[in-house]
């Protein structure tokens, strides 16, 4: 018997997966400061009969800056034209873009402080004056040639607000700093998802993911269906003792550290006498990239308590050598 899904039941599951994303502000859960200045933006706008402002979404990966842009094109009944700034790596790539894009439309950049810098330089007219200038010819007889773009709204996404420049953050008219949820905010995004999974799972289960889960929405719905498949395959309910045994089989423990986290301190307890310890350092000595401790693992274990950040590298804190069951350093 075979154990490949027919297309029917694989699009089925994808679809399932698309829907765990909010269509709409009302559905989006947590973030509610944020919620009600994008409402306010967003139907201010349509009354006025114009393009909203650009938009900013700063914050952490996997708070819900790419729901939140898709949400925005909904809200305002407008088509959605994603890209990435890594995508972006000369003028004409952004030239290419504005120019096809239709009245009122929704452009969505992510990681936009990764864009090339002469692709910046032509955004800032087009955000401001909805116009760009392309250039024919080179050298001296270069000519500047003024070409309009339908009216659009910008909606940027960046993990390091501080890596944009003062020129283009200023072009943005509203500018929202996603903060992390707390357990009953995510307690809600994962009751809600299992439910559109149609996957019956115990209040119980349900609070042990949330807590697990770093604050993050997107761990919590990962975590939610790595649940799943371990109920299935095991034939066992979703209740709280199911969802243990499957998030131990992954490594995650009960503050939501994963083995990347517990090899990062470990690293700064063991290998570097717990610090301080520089990200480059710290980086290769678990083999890993730079931009992934630096953005992915560190942000949750400052939150955490277990480590500090200064001047001179990476500290641990009393707190991670109690987590790794290590002795505490001697009092110097």
């Amino acid at each position: 018997m075979s154990n490949e899904l027919s297309p029917q039941a694989s699009s089925a599951e994808l679809a399932i997966e698309g829907a765990l994303r909010p269509g709409n502000l009302d559905e989006f859960v947590g973030q509610t400061k944020v919620r009600e200045q994008l409402r306010l933006l967003l139907q201010a706008a349509q009354i006025q009969g114009r393009a909203p402002d650009h938009i900013l979404l700063a914050g952490p990966p996997g708070l819900g800056k790419t729901t939140l842009s898709m949400i925005v094109a909904q809200e305002l009944n407008k088509p959605l034209h994603q890209t990435s700034g890594p995508a972006i790596q000369h003028a004409g790539d952004l030239a290419a873009v504005l120019s096809a894009l239709t009245p009122g439309e929704v452009l969505f950049i992510d990681e936009i402080h990764r864009m090339a810098r002469s692709a910046e330089e032509m955004l800032y007219l087009a955000m401001e004056d909805f116009r760009i200038d392309i250039m024919v010819g080179k050298g001296a007889g270069a000519t500047s040639i003024p070409l309009e773009i339908a009216p659009f709204t910008l909606v940027g996404a960046t993990t390091r607000a501080g890596l944009l420049p003062n020129p283009l953050r200023d072009r943005f008219g509203f500018t929202a700093h996603l903060e992390f949820y707390d357990d009953s905010e995510l307690e809600q995004v994962v009751a809600r998802a299992a439910n559109l999974l149609n996957f019956p799972i115990t209040a119980e289960a349900v609070a042990e993911i949330a807590s697990r889960s770093r604050g993050t929405p997107r761990i919590a719905n990962r975590l939610l269906r790595r649940a799943r498949d371990y109920a299935l395959v095991h034939d066992k309910p979703a209740d709280e003792q199911s969802v243990r045994a499957a998030l131990a089989l992954y490594d995650v423990d009960a503050l939501g550290l994963d083995r990347l986290d517990r090899e990062v301190l470990r690293a700064v307890v063991e290998r570097f006498n717990g610090g301080p310890v520089g990200l480059q350092t710290l980086a290769v000595s678990v083999g890993e990239e730079a931009e992934t401790v630096e953005s992915v693992v560190e942000p949750f274990l400052v939150r955490a308590g277990l480590m500090t950040r200064s001047s001179r590298g990476r500290i641990a804190t009393a707190k991670a050598y109690t987590i790794l069951g290590l002795p505490q350093p001697d009092a110097v």
